[in-house]
């Protein structure tokens, strides 16, 4: 089986840096940009939230299906992310621009921008995500370079955390709507370059034919009668539920039960750097054990840590600030074991079919991921519209103080009880997944296929 090296490593996670660009700029900074900045209301931000994403969400199985049909000379996955890194930064940099409108034009340019920012990445994330089938074949050098991928990908979100609201301020002096503006121009230019860099030291060093007599029903047949697909899209969905409620309430939290405004960059930052080391730490601290055994002690552990913030008092700074980076470590050791599920889906249905369907199961894994984002967003914006949050006052009544502290510390927890349960059904054990690795070898090398192209791999 293919050795990673480093360079593939660090190639193939800077895709996902500039990935997290948008993804940690929508989890952290849309929402309060959205009722704070840019001047929606929270309901209809909520509201927004939950249509544009829905409407989103369907587009990733048909991305599936695009991805799983296309080869070129640059192979299945990667012209993707030459074809769409120009379109990603300049989406990315318009959502977060405030128009002179009127209130409605407001929201159809809010809803517009979304829709686009949403749709042109899952043009980008769809087959990149899809690509470590193509890297590599063995379940540990995957479960390496999904380490690296996600340690790289809270850089996305310490650029976010650690330097988009500096530059705001820095920017705007004073004017946060030219402020975001700004600080996106330079993240978005930031990403598109990443997404080109990622492009030309990634190898798809396997390669697989279309197969035929596919159609797009038979393959939605296929991952339908897949239970293992089944438990794991509902487990993507209330995970990501779970990221958005949190992440949706963590600036409120900061401003209002901490009341230190002032100090959500240093949150968010030493936040970011607790997610990067944990997903850098998963395989190595988690690779000893049984994944499925692990992730699911792992979800009592960061449970209880979510708890203990909860009944912490608000004046106890240092420990809430503790707690969150316990919390975040801990919690993003299992970031890249969700990512493996999919490649093992991908996996075990070519072992119980034939049919290879890394585009289709990718993508709708990224469909669970977007119902999630959608419920979640959603979920944030309507309880504060339920509490009567208002964001022009400076001091909230207790109930909205109550209200921000259960969507940052309890709602998630819920989640968390979903996914555990969810994990009780999943099979794919570590001993399966190897046994299923081997079998698709073999059956491989008795047919002449899927095996690494070096004329290919030269020409990347």
């Amino acid at each position: 089986m293919t050795q990673l090296t480093m360079k593939d490593k660090i190639g193939y996670g800077l895709g996902d840096t500039a990935c997290g660009f948008v993804w940690q700029a929508t989890m952290f900074l849309l929402a309060y940009f959205y009722t704070d900045v840019f001047g929606l209301s929270a309901g209809i931000m909520g509201t927004l939230f939950l249509i544009s994403r829905v409407l989103d969400a369907v587009t990733d199985p048909l991305m599936g299906l695009l991805v799983d049909r296309t080869r070129t000379r640059h192979g299945q996955f990667r012209p993707f992310l030459l074809w769409g890194a120009i379109p990603f930064g300049i989406v990315c940099v318009l959502t977060f621009y405030t128009p002179d409108f009127s209130a409605q034009g407001k929201i159809i340019y809010a809803c517009v921008t979304y829709i686009l920012l949403t749709l042109v990445y899952t043009f980008v994330n769809v087959p990149y995500c899809a690509m470590p089938g193509v890297i590599t074949a063995d379940p540990k050098e995957r479960h390496a370079l999904q380490s690296w991928r996600f340690f790289l990908a809270a850089a996305g979100s310490l650029a976010i955390s650690g330097i988009a609201l500096p530059l705001v301020s820095i920017i705007g002096k004073g004017d946060e709507q030219v402020g975001y503006f700004g600080a996106m121009c330079v993240l978005g230019l930031t990403g598109v370059v990443l997404l080109y860099v990622c492009f030309f030291t990634t190898k798809e060093r396997y390669t697989f034919e279309v197969q035929p007599g596919s159609s797009v029903v038979k393959d939605l047949k296929l991952l339908l009668g897949n239970g293992q697909w089944r438990i794991m899209c509902a487990f993507k969905m209330m995970a990501t539920c779970s990221n958005v409620v949190r992440g949706g309430a963590t600036l409120y939290f900061v401003k209002y039960v901490m009341d230190h405004p002032e100090m959500a960059t240093q949150f968010l930052l030493y936040g970011s750097l607790a997610t990067m080391f944990g997903s850098l730490c998963s395989s190595r601290l988690l690779g000893r054990f049984d994944r499925v055994t692990a992730f699911k002690w792992i979800i009592v552990a960061y449970s209880l840590i979510s708890l203990l913030i909860f009944v912490t008092p608000a004046e106890h700074i240092a420990l809430i600030f503790a707690l969150n980076i316990l919390f975040l470590f801990v919690f993003n050791t299992t970031t890249p074991l969700q990512w493996l599920m999919a490649s093992d889906v991908v996996d075990y249905e070519e072992s119980r079919s034939g049919r290879r369907l890394d585009g289709l199961v990718f993508s709708t894994y990224l469909f669970s991921l977007k119902i999630g984002l959608a419920i979640g967003g959603a979920v944030v914006g309507w309880i504060l519209a339920y509490v009567n949050y208002s964001a022009s006052s400076s001091v909230q009544p207790v109930e909205v103080l109550t209200t921000i502290k259960i969507l940052f510390c309890v709602v998630p927890v819920v989640l968390y009880a979903g996914m555990f349960i969810m994990l009780s059904f999943y099979k794919l054990t570590d001993a399966r997944v190897e046994a299923i690795s081997q079998q698709l070898i073999k059956h491989r090398a008795a047919q002449g296929e899927a095996i690494p192209d070096a004329a290919t791999a030269a020409s990347h």
